[in-house]
């Protein structure tokens, strides 16, 4: 019979509550070679800048977060140390999902980013204090998962602190910080407030950490209650998890894709599309008129302030996605949104997990961003071309589902837009383009060595389909033989996507 869960919580917090302790004589005697030895793999990793690293120092009130958050400063160059101590949500987020603030932070490849309150604060909190119900707290903490996950196959090293006291041995820190002037701010009424309800705190403590303790990120535990102790354990526990990555020779072996099939009958949800279908000159001007009138006055209502809309266009070179995006942003106050181009991704956004750059620009509620291309890149131009590897394609999928789902989440619309054309228009197009001085730069070298892929781009396309239209976030697909037809079909999407919204 499995044991009471009372015992399994006596049991995780066993060894951090055995009164460990350094003598003085020995941590004089290690400190100056861990510190050496910390600073030395610290310009290593500034140097050669292979990952990044992101350190969480969570644990009870009174365990000395802050005094270790100050350690790992001096102790390293802080000027390749970034820290963030993360207050409880407030009104920073204007709408956004909650991970939007942590991903802002992330740090680049070559530098350390040490969180004091982390991703972890929010749902250890609210469970505490009953304003969320067990199974909301575990699907937290799955979602937390799946982002650590992401991170360490991006390649970011993650360690995670959990500094602990018993009962007695905080309620004595307390008293202790209380007495004296110089440290009496640092205990406040929400301090004894906590200590109250230790046995609650330390039990929603114990299912977060057995839960989110994983072989990419696991937590360590670390008895606080001795000073030296407690800064050789975190200190020792830092050099060991960057000098085994910086002393790695080779990544660990990636999963490898299966090759692209095409339905063995030839057909595609492309092939289904009738792209004949065309809209005369008169009638796009009057539609055009009123479908563009009734954004505008929903983007004006003051429901619309409590949403924000991501709107998607992605599809074939030369399938008219700037035309339809102008049809769309006339039709608003430039106040009101903005529209991101993405192009291949600069420096500073390689050096991040590649969600990076679109996760800070999400608008906040009451406003549009529109994205000339997107997150989409990954599972298309970046597979076949090859300038990603398949385990980071093929894990794409589920990581652009569960960050659209935050968006929704977050009451943001997400409209998504596949402009599809003919093999024969597009061939037309390029040679307008060519022959037309205004429209040359539009035209490029790589244009016409994306046309040569058609057929492996159209495969890709479809399983993008398959895998990331759900309800929540579904495609719409836009016949754009013809170019009136396909802004209409934009707009006319938009309108109701939005309504339905409100």
């Amino acid at each position: 019979m499995a044991p009471p869960r009372r015992a399994s919580v006596l049991i995780m917090f066993e060894s951090a509550e055995l009164g460990h302790s350094i003598d003085k004589e020995r941590y004089e005697r290690e400190e100056p070679e861990l510190r050496h030895a910390l600073l030395t793999a610290q310009y290593e990793l500034v140097k050669s800048a292979k990952f990044s690293v992101v350190i969480l120092i969570g644990g009870v009130d009174g365990a000395g977060k802050g005094e270790t958050l100050n350690l790992l400063n001096e102790w390293m160059d802080p000027r390749h140390i970034q820290t963030n101590a993360m207050r409880p949500v407030g009104d920073e987020l204007y709408g956004r999902p909650q991970m939007w603030r942590f991903w802002r932070v992330l740090p680049p490849k070559g530098r350390i980013a040490i969180f004091v309150g982390s991703w972890y604060s929010q749902p250890l909190i609210k469970r505490v204090y009953g304003e969320i119900k067990p199974g909301k707290l575990d699907q937290q903490l799955e979602e937390i998962l799946r982002f650590e996950r992401m991170l360490s196959d991006e390649g970011t090293l993650i360690l995670k602190y959990w500094l602990h006291l018993s009962k007695d041995g905080q309620r004595r820190r307390f008293k202790a910080l209380a007495k004296s002037k110089a440290t009496a701010w640092r205990v406040n009424d929400t301090d004894w407030k906590h200590l109250a309800m230790y046995k609650r705190f330390q039990r929603v403590s114990e299912h977060l950490l057995r839960t989110t303790s994983t072989a990419e990120a696991p937590w360590v535990v670390v008895e606080g209650s001795d000073e030296r102790y407690r800064n050789l354990t975190i200190g020792t526990s830092v050099l060991a998890g960057l000098r085994k990555r910086l002393d790695q020779v080779t990544r660990p072996t990636r999963p490898t894709a299966p090759p692209m099939i095409r339905a063995l009958d030839g057909v595609s949800v492309l092939d289904r599309l009738d792209l004949g279908q065309k809209v005369d000159k008169v009638a796009y001007g009057d539609e055009l008129g009123t479908l563009q009138g009734e954004l505008n006055r929903l983007t004006r209502t003051r429901r619309f302030e409590k949403l924000s809309v991501v709107a998607v266009f992605e599809g074939c070179d030369a399938a008219g996605k700037g035309g339809a995006i102008r049809r769309v942003t006339q039709a608003l106050d430039a106040r009101q949104y903005d529209v991101i181009p993405i192009a291949a991704p600069t420096d500073e956004e390689k050096s991040r997990p590649y969600l990076w750059r679109f996760w800070r620009q999400l608008p906040e509620r009451g406003r549009l961003a529109v994205f000339d291309r997107s997150w989409y890149g990954r599972v298309l131009v970046e597979r076949i071309e090859r300038y990603c590897s398949d385990g980071d394609w093929a894990r794409a999928y589920g990581e652009i589902n569960d960050f659209e789902q935050q968006l929704v989440d977050a009451d943001t619309v997400v409209v998504k837009f596949w402009l599809q054309i003919s093999k024969d228009e597009q061939l037309r197009r390029f040679e307008e383009r060519k022959a037309t001085a205004f429209k040359q730069h539009k035209i490029t070298d790589e244009d016409w060595r994306n046309r040569d892929k058609w057929d492996l781009y159209n495969v890709a396309v479809c399983e993008m389909f398959d895998r990331t239209s759900t309800d929540l976030a579904p495609w719409t697909l836009v016949e754009a033989n013809d170019k009136y037809f396909a802004r209409l079909k934009v707009l006319r999407t938009l309108v109701r996507t939005i309504e339905a919204a409100l």
